[in-house]
């Protein structure tokens, strides 16, 4: 085995150990060496000590001290040295986790599709928690730590997320003999990662950056978009489809380069630092699309929600995963999408079925509809920003663990199968340091045109918690009489009342008064300006940063 093999192995070993088993090793190592100093024992303490003031305020402390005390020179480390060792160490634990999926699928003759596709899923998020564990590490250099603080916030989130997704491809189906086979692992990776959030909280932030975040990382915001959306992208996504020049066309008529998106994105180029824009003529292209993490900066423009429609009908009643369901699923980072349609047109008998999935950091969709019933709209995971976007669905039909803004969208709840519910939101934050979340804005939430006639026979509710610490906010905007007076609905007894946090801050219609809302512990009618501004583009996705490189436009603070 190679030294360095070796060496991680053994680092791995020694952080499953109980804190109070790795002291009596310790001591009892030192006590029996033939040294007449009292140095090593006494350095042994410091280490210790270190390693647990080190671990103050983590959710993990015992597994974030044996972790740390396996570290070597832990005294000489600086803090972001700290944070990289354990994110190395995270490393090679997903690389074990991994490796442990590729055994299962490979040696179990007998696992049906479903499990096959799952355990397929759990591969490619491990492939990306990998490279974004990667760049939490290059972006910890000491010198330059603080200054990529939100970015490293963004990705240790994802990592966090991209674990729980793998579990939840085992919630459907005969996912018995296969879900206690990989759960320790992947928790054991998210505790871990989860260490690493909270002590980058310890690090200092640039005196730019403001205080009170919510969103941390997600961005200021600049014309009416964060400023991660740059200038020459703000005009590309404000300018007509006729007046872009794209780099590529996909036209069903053979007029362009490509009859099928699918292809075109295949045409396009790996890994690009520049805007590359595909336009898509007015058509229904009847296909599955993945924008995988190498085709990044991407761009689709259509002719216009009610011209240009992607659609596909994947579902879990059909054996596809939700993560898998999607019409079209966006990986690559930077990617923008304007005046276009996604649709998911399975129903609402077959369950999950998604029209959308972004994993995309820095993703952007503006004038885009999404359309389908349970599960529409899965933001998964890292920053996002949706503007004048519509929105259909009905069960948790917004819904995932992005940082994910909504500015000036219509919500529109459709009319669900007998006895069911609709629900605007479900979100997935699974831990209290990750810095997602859903912030709804200036939106309109209403009932969509099959609903209208029928609304008081279903029962509608804004959100409901799908993970422990779900976090929500709906501010100054327009709630219709279809919301039960309650406002929102409960998971499943007392989960995660205690622990979300859901929020509603001046909004008005006839569904927004708030004196029958719900009392859970977590629930809070925002009153001050200050807490509600950390749910704005500028705080919460630190959106002043990339959306100026847009042509969105959008809200930076509170209307």
């Amino acid at each position: 085995m190679p030294m360095y093999n070796l060496k991680r192995r053994t680092q791995i070993l020694l952080s499953s150990i109980p804190i109070s088993t790795l002291l009596l090793l310790l001591f009892v190592f030192h006590t029996t060496q033939p040294n007449p100093k009292t140095s090593k024992p006494l350095h042994i303490h410091q280490h210790l000590q270190i390693a647990k003031s080190t671990c103050e305020g983590t959710i993990h402390h015992d597994l974030c001290v044996s972790t740390l005390s396996s570290i070597p020179n832990l005294s000489s480390k600086s803090l972001p040295q700290i944070i990289s060792s354990t994110i190395n160490h995270t490393l090679d634990a997903v690389q074990l986790s991994a490796s442990n999926c590729s055994g299962i699928l490979h040696k179990l003759p007998k696992l049906d599709t479903l499990q096959k596709r799952a355990l397929d899923d759990c591969l490619e998020l491990f492939d990306d928690t990998i490279e974004q564990l990667h760049v939490c590490i290059s972006d910890l250099s000491p010198n330059s730590a603080s200054k990529h603080i939100n970015q490293l916030q963004a990705f240790l989130s994802a990592a966090i997320t991209n674990q729980y997704t793998c579990l939840d491809g085992f919630s459907h189906g005969d996912h018995h003999m296969i879900r206690p086979l990989i759960k320790d692992r992947l928790l054991h990776i998210s505790h871990l990662v989860s260490n690493s959030l909270a002590i980058l909280k310890k690090l200092p932030k640039e005196k730019k950056k403001r205080s009170r975040e919510a969103f941390s990382g997600y961005g200021e915001m600049v014309d009416g978009f964060p400023s991660w959306v740059s200038k020459k992208d703000r005009r590309l996504l404000q300018m007509n489809g006729t007046d872009t020049k794209p780099d590529l066309i996909v036209a069903k008529d053979g007029s362009g380069n490509y009859t099928t998106i699918s292809e075109a994105v295949e045409a396009a180029p790996n890994r690009s630092d520049v805007r590359f824009v595909i336009y898509i003529k007015s058509g229904a292209y009847l296909e599955n699309v993945e924008v995988v993490k190498k085709k990044t900066n991407l761009m689709f423009v259509g002719d216009g929600i009610e011209k240009t429609v992607v659609k596909a009908s994947r579902n879990v009643v059909d054996n596809y995963t939700t993560f898998r369901s999607a019409t079209v699923a966006v990986v690559g980072s930077g990617f923008l999408a304007r005046d276009i349609s996604f649709e998911n047109s399975a129903g609402p008998s077959k369950h999950q079925a998604v029209a959308l999935r972004s994993g995309s950091d820095l993703s952007a969709f503006y004038r885009c509809s999404f359309v389908g019933y349970q599960d529409t709209l899965y933001a998964h995971s890292l920053r996002q920003f949706y503007k004048e976007c519509d929105i259909y669905g009905t069960i948790d039909f917004i819904f995932g663990n992005a940082a994910a803004v909504f500015q000036n969208c219509n919500l529109y709840a459709r009319k669900p199968n007998p006895n069911q519910k609709n629900i605007f939101t479900a979100q997935g934050r699974e831990d209290p340091n990750q810095n997602t979340g859903i912030s709804i804005q200036n939106c309109k939430v209403t009932a969509a045109a099959d609903l209208t006639s029928v609304k008081s026979s279903f029962k509608t509710y804004l959100g409901r918690p799908w993970k422990q610490y779900s976090r929500t906010v709906f501010m100054e905007s327009f709630i219709d009489d279809l919301i039960d007076p309650a406002g929102w609905l409960e998971w499943s007894g007392d989960f995660g009342l205690s622990t979300l946090y859901y929020g509603e801050y001046m909004n008005h219609g006839p569904g927004a008064n708030t004196s029958s809302r719900v009392t859970w512990p977590g629930y809070r009618i925002i009153t001050n300006a200050s807490e509600a501004r950390q749910f704005t583009v500028e705080y919460f996705i630190q959106g002043n940063e990339w959306l100026t490189s847009t042509a969105i436009p959008f809200v930076s603070g509170l209307k």
